[in-house]
């Protein structure tokens, strides 16, 4: 499910913020780690570089929930939406390219993965919503 974005929220997500991913564990319970993200207009998915053995890609397996937010100041948005885990060298070089335009080149690495939600909530705090002030 894509939804439309508002200009404000796209301003927002086109500045340099860092976010919090949280995933769930096999017990339910949360893991909340800071990540650089990005987001991907035209297929609704956030993506998020990491490593194949890093804990967030172990708990984003195929169908997961998981949530990203950004914040700064009183403004704040979130993508929630179910999870996939990708290897595939095409994924992973377009999540590294908008990583590096976002935030900057990453380090090369072997073992690098992608963590993609498909986004189906988004939620933030008025101002982005409506454009004005809050």
């Amino acid at each position: 499910m894509q939804q439309s974005l508002s200009a404000a929220v796209r301003e927002f997500l086109a500045e340099r913020h860092l976010a919090t991913l949280t995933t769930l564990r096999a017990d339910g319970s949360p893991h909340v780690v800071p990540v650089g993200f990005t987001y991907d207009d035209e297929r609704g998915v956030v993506r998020v570089i990491t490593f194949a053995g890093a804990a967030k890609a172990a708990h984003a397996g195929a169908g997961r929930r998981a949530a990203v937010c950004q914040v700064d100041g009183g403004r704040w948005l979130t993508f929630e939406g179910a999870t996939r885990v990708s290897d595939d060298a095409d994924d992973v070089a377009a999540a590294v390219a908008a990583y590096a335009v976002r935030y900057r080149q990453p380090k090369v690495r072997d073992d690098r993965v992608v963590v993609e939600i498909d986004v189906d909530k988004v939620m933030c705090n008025s101002s982005l919503r409506t454009g004005t002030p809050s």
